[in-house]
């Protein structure tokens, strides 16, 4: 009990503390209350100020629950990326390490089964083989999108070339990146923002814009990482609110780059193609260390 007590009357409190504390008071301002009624004694100064004490304690409590519930939807928000990120991870090792597997399997299976058959049966299992053999390399392809792997061990910029070379190759997109300087060093969570963004305006260019070329540049500034992502497709009109109007793309981007403190520049028209730029500034401990990459080439 007077671990208890002694945990109420720590200063600065917390919030549970704060919360006893407030409900001791009322508790004893109304018992108070009611003893002075059924004794039919005056009002005390002592439960006055009790009264008072435990008015202002709930009017404390209304105040810091406001400001909570201020910041819960960008805590949300960060959140839900954390959830969709770890969750795209999960499903990234069950197709490479589970359906991966039964299909690999199930490929060997097929191709000792075809050089047990007839002739009459090998064209028929010679598409079943070329089958399992594409399904297999699209589950790895799906894979490595929902868990790039590769940004661990090869960097951003070779994970964006990477990808850009998977996704844009048997299409009429012609693209070209550009890096300016080394990007060696760069926080993991920047990293993969980065990355997302850029899967975000391929998949966009893909199924609706309708560009024939493609660039991206990114670049290592004092104030941060900058990512510029511009095509000549046909554009369209950006909303203010993103999310409400549909355009959950721009809104993953946007909420992505907050999450990092950073901003969101959307430049575009109907039939001007669009121009996605990015800004990621480096968090305090990681100043020294980008300002130290910069030079490198």
């Amino acid at each position: 009990m007077y671990a208890s007590l002694k945990s109420i009357t720590t200063w600065p409190p917390s919030r549970e503390n704060a919360r006893r504390f407030t409900l001791i008071l009322c508790v004893a301002a109304t018992l108070g209350s009611l003893l002075t009624y059924g004794f039919s004694t005056p009002l005390s100064l002592g439960l006055l100020l009790l009264d008072i004490a435990a008015t202002a304690c709930v009017w404390v409590q209304y105040r810091l629950s406001r400001k909570s519930i201020k910041f819960q939807p960008q805590e949300l928000a960060d959140r839900l990326l954390e959830v969709q990120e770890n969750e795209r991870h999960r499903l990234s090792r069950e197709l490479h390490d589970d359906i991966g597997q039964l299909l690999t399997a199930a490929k060997l299976q097929s191709e000792w089964l075809k050089r047990r058959l007839p002739d009459d049966l090998q064209e028929q299992c010679t598409a079943l083989c070329d089958t399992l053999e594409e399904t297999l390399n699209k589950v790895r392809d799906v894979s490595a999108i929902l868990n790039p792997r590769q940004l661990t061990s090869l960097g951003l910029e070779a994970s964006l070339r990477a990808h850009l070379l998977k996704t844009l190759t048997n299409t009429s997109v012609h693209w070209s990146l550009d890096c300016q300087q080394r990007l060696n060093g760069i926080p993991e969570e920047m990293a993969v923002a980065a990355f997302r963004i850029t899967q975000e305006a391929v998949t966009n260019i893909l199924r609706h814009a309708q560009a024939k070329n493609l660039v991206i540049r990114v670049q290592r500034l004092p104030k941060g990482l900058t990512l510029l992502i511009s095509d000549d497709g046909l554009g369209f009109a950006p909303a203010a609110n993103p999310g409400r109007e549909g355009q959950r793309g721009m809104a993953g981007m946007a909420e992505r780059i907050e999450q990092l403190g950073g901003t969101l520049n959307v430049i575009s028209e109907p039939g001007k193609g669009t121009q996605i730029e990015a800004l990621f500034p480096w968090a305090p401990r990681a100043l020294e260390r980008a300002s130290t990459n910069k030079v490198m080439r």
